[in-house]
């Protein structure tokens, strides 16, 4: 694609990503903002991922599926924000064509596998609450490792088929793309090639990876309720909702953000409305993850103090 010429003699090699605004003011401030999200959102995941692996406490299915969320949400991170980083300190928007369909394929991918980790992670809370004297037997490590995987595999599978559509269409002009990162609908409208396919197949891929993870996620959560409500003891309701609260806040944030940006793909205005929503599902809730995590599980709280504990004795 970066080699293609064109009839005109044109020869796209590069796209220029807008981001979020132009002005030497207000890119120092953006250049701070999402440098300290960035920090806290690796310092806060690595250390859900130490703590996942060092602890033996925390060798349970909810903490290895958190583990995987927390490495995930790693990775979708360092997919996006040191490219704005290097934007706002330089000044330089600019992304090579291969660069660009690089990143959306990762975006993609990882967008994907969240979707199916996040419906392992609420199957494994329906366990857990529904019928926990059937858990330890259902969820054993087998089907721990299968459910993660599976999650992995799905979500790089997913975005091929997609990246390669997509990266075949002719750009042969406009090279600015009206959005902080390389996503697949604001690069279509860039191209002068026939984009239905494109676009049919993206909706299509989007509803298979999102809807069904959704429904059961939803279907899970439903379970979930009506055995909290049961519960004749008022102790015993708080403690049963509480191992589930803050992965339904994630859940509620992720998929709600997407679903604003992705139902009307096409339209051409509410442009900073879309980057907003989009930064809900691939800035904001990484940062939110281990600050949810940390902050209302006793268990992780308990295990970090231990280890700076030992920490600070060594």
């Amino acid at each position: 694609m970066a080699n293609k010429e064109w009839k005109n003699g044109t020869v796209v090699t590069e796209f220029i990503l807008l981001d979020f605004g132009n002005g030497p003011e207000l890119d120092c401030f953006l250049f701070l903002m999402f440098l300290s999200i960035y920090f806290v959102t690796i310092t806060g995941n690595t250390c859900i991922v130490v703590l996942a692996v060092v602890d033996q406490h925390l060798h349970t299915p909810m903490y290895f599926f958190l583990g995987n969320l927390a490495c995930l949400e790693i990775c979708y991170s360092s997919n996006i924000l040191p490219r704005m980083l290097l934007s706002y300190a330089g000044g330089d928007r600019r992304i090579s064509v291969r660069g660009c369909f690089t990143q959306y394929y990762f975006f993609g991918c990882l967008a994907g596998a969240e979707c199916y980790l996040l419906a392992a992670m609420s199957y494994d809370r329906y366990l857990a609450v529904c019928e926990p004297l059937h858990y330890p037997s259902r969820m054993d490590t087998k089907l721990c490792l299968r459910l993660g995987a599976a999650s992995w595999v799905s979500g790089f599978l997913s975005n091929s088929i997609l990246t390669f559509l997509i990266s075949n269409l002719d750009f042969c002009g406009p090279n600015e793309i009206d959005h902080f990162f390389c996503d697949s609908f604001p690069v279509m409208k860039l191209s002068c090639s026939d984009t239905r396919v494109a676009g049919f197949v993206t909706s299509v891929v989007a509803g298979v990876c999102s809807l069904p993870p959704f429904l059961l996620t939803f279907s899970s959560y439903l379970y979930i309720i009506a055995t909290v409500v049961r519960i004749p003891s008022a102790t015993g309701r708080k403690k049963a909702f509480s191992t589930c609260s803050s992965h339904l806040i994630v859940v509620i944030l992720f998929y709600w953000s997407i679903v604003v940006v992705y139902i009307l793909p096409f339209h051409d205005t509410h442009i900073l409305p879309n980057k907003v929503f989009s930064a809900f599902y691939t800035i904001l809730t990484p940062l939110v993850n281990p600050l949810i995590y940390s902050l209302r599980n006793k268990e992780i709280k308990k295990a970090l103090q231990k280890h700076m504990r030992k920490l600070l004795a060594f």
